[in-house]
Formats: structure tokens, sequence, C-alpha cells
């Protein structure tokens, strides 16, 4: 290895679907790789991989939970001496910067996926493995936390104690070159939705149905994800009447094909890390009915540009009432929303900088 890189290791529990191991794989794999040294190191399986990476070392340490990946994590960075360890999602991070103390002369980065305590509100499931003030104490030991969103750095510093100083804001980059759809909204034909995330509470599934078994046009709504909440769902919708208005798809590698013929995306969290599946909605052209909720979403929509976001069930009801009456997008200006904001240039070069910066300090 040349010793004038920086050696950083980017550390996750999996490379399973997941916007937290599509991020910060991504970023691993596009780091010049004149200046780093990059190393993935997976505490999980290679065969629940579905991220395909070319020209990244990847290393898999084959162990069914994080918690049991702690000696060999020790390890690994104990004989390879990085400079800098990333890790993201809660759990992860907190073990990590326990081990911090030990290795003086490496930076530790946590990367923070959610929103925690709205996250905790909604869904007791997603709570972690440790309790509140041992990931506050955790933060204390980190060097840095990126949040991806304003939300999130605002939650950090108020409720987990982290100094403004320590943490830093980047958003998500767009991952890939979607294609641009070709036309807007086809109005010979009922008018398509789509919903593209875990089937979980926090996700607000429920309030999306609610809303649109109130919708007196035709229309067709997709749903695309897997989850716990799956049976409550769908017993809702067949409730509602509404299972002839519904296409559901458990996976797709194909996202972008779906999201190109529909015409509205309809977002129901409560909340959100920062959500990259509207990032990719406005860059192939279709734009987004949402919720208010924190997570980015002010970052993500530009009122009547890319889509709206809705206060209240009613406020959404009329956002969906007008936009078929009179469809006000066009594919161009929906896509240069996010494409200005969230190019993979732009954040990759945010954390370059951040990188460079801390190895500097070493």
């Amino acid at each position: 290895m040349n010793n004038s890189k920086t050696n950083i290791i980017f550390v996750l529990p999996s490379l399973a679907a997941g916007g937290a191991e599509r991020i910060l794989s991504y970023v691993a794999q596009n780091l010049d790789e004149h200046q780093f040294h990059v190393t993935l190191l997976i505490t999980g399986f290679e065969k629940d991989t579905v991220y395909q990476l070319d020209n990244l070392n990847i290393v898999y340490l084959n162990k069914p939970r994080v918690l049991k990946a702690f000696g060999s994590l020790f390890q690994y960075f104990r004989k390879h001496k990085p400079d800098i360890v990333v890790s993201s999602i809660v759990h992860l991070n907190t073990m990590i910067a326990f081990m911090s103390p030990y290795f003086r002369k490496t930076k530790f980065v946590s990367r923070e996926a959610n929103v925690l305590t709205v996250l905790n509100k909604h869904n007791p499931y997603t709570n972690s493995a440790f309790p509140k003030a041992m990931i506050v104490l955790a933060y204390k030991l980190v060097d840095c936390i990126i949040c991806q969103s304003k939300d999130m750095q605002k939650d950090m510093i108020a409720n987990y104690n982290v100094p403004k100083n320590k943490s830093i804001l980047i958003n998500n980059p767009i991952t890939k070159e979607f294609e641009l759809k070709s036309r807007a909204r086809d109005t010979s034909k009922p008018i398509k939705f789509i919903t593209i995330g875990r089937l979980s509470k926090e996700k607000g599934h429920e309030r999306i149905i609610d809303v649109i078994s109130k919708l007196n046009f035709p229309f067709h709504y997709t749903i695309i994800g897997s989850g716990n909440e799956k049976d409550s769902i769908f017993e809702m919708l067949d409730n509602k009447g509404l299972t002839k208005n519904i296409s559901y798809i458990s996976f797709t590698k194909n996202v972008e094909t779906y999201l190109a013929d529909s015409d509205v995306f309809l977002q129901g969290s409560f909340v959100e890390g920062f959500p990259n599946v509207l990032i990719e909605s406005c860059v192939v052209g279709t734009p987004i009915i949402a919720f208010n909720a924190p997570g980015g979403l002010d970052e993500i929509i530009e009122s009547g540009k890319n889509g709206y976001v809705a206060d209240t069930k009613e406020a959404y009801l009329n956002y969906l009432n007008q936009i078929n009456e009179s469809y006000p997008f066009n594919p161009e200006s929906v896509s240069h929303v996010v494409k200005s904001k969230f190019n993979s240039h732009k954040i990759i070069s945010e954390y370059t900088n951040l990188f460079l910066k801390l190895a500097h300090k070493n």
C-alpha cells in the first residue's frame, strides 16, 4: 500500500438491500484511488449481498449478528491500522465507538441513518440493541458524525448531546444515472401512483391508503417493498375495497422502470433518514406527494416544482385531486431540482474533503 494514501475502512452489517448499505458502499467505491486506500468491511455474509461493487476490496467477517463481530472487528483494526474508520447504522456505530479509545491514531466517523428520536416513537421494532444513554456516550467517543439531513443533525444535537462542531451535514448522492422519462402523464389513462419502501409502521402506508380510498377518479397504485406490516396493509386495502387498484411487488432491481412508468410517488412516512427513493423518483421525472415529516423532505421537495408536502390528510387529498385535474409537472423540471443539489460529484467531493481533513489531523 502507498503510505501517502489515507487508509480508510468502511464498516457495514451487510450489503443487503437498504439505504445505508447502498450509500456507504457507493461512497467507498467512488473515492479517488490515488488519495485513498479503501476497504469495505462487512460483518455479515457474502450470500446476502445485492449490490454489485467493482474494483473494491471487500472483506466479509461472516458473523450472524453485529455484536458477534466485536472481536473480529477489533482484531482487524489492530492489524490494518486504519487512518479512518467509517460506520453506519446506530447499533454498529455504538459498538465501534467503544473500541475507539484503543486506537488513538485512528479517526472514527459514525454516519447516522435515521432521525432516531422520531423513529423510535413510530416503530418499536427499530429500537437499537443499546439504550439511549449508551448511544449518547458512544457518540461522545467518535471524532465526527455524518448526518444525512438537517432534521437528523438537529436531532443529534438536541437529543443525543452531539456538539454541533462534531456533526457534519452531507446529503445522500444520486447513485445511478437513471434515464429521464420521455413524457409526463398520459391523461387518457387512469393516473398511476407508486410507493417504494419497507412495509413498516413508520413508513405510513396506512395513511396513504386512507387518503386514496376517498378519491373519486380512477387510479392504479403500485406498492413495492416487504416488511412485517404487509398483512395489515393488505387487510386495510381489502376493507377499503381497493384491492383491484393495486399491484404489489416485494422486491425489484428495476426500480427506475417502475418509477418512470408512474405519474406520482406517494410518500407516507412519519420519519425518514434521507429518502433515496424520492431522489431517484425525481431523477426520472416523477414528482412526489409527501406528508410533512422529519428526514430531509424540505431539502428534496420544492413545492410546485417537483412535488408537494402536505401537513394533513385533507391537504394530501387536495393535492391528489389537483394534480389529477391539471398535472402541473414536466419531467425535466422535476429532475433538475434534485440533480442540481445531489449529483454524485458534489456529494463525493464533500465526503473527500471531510476525510482528508480528518486524515490531516492525524
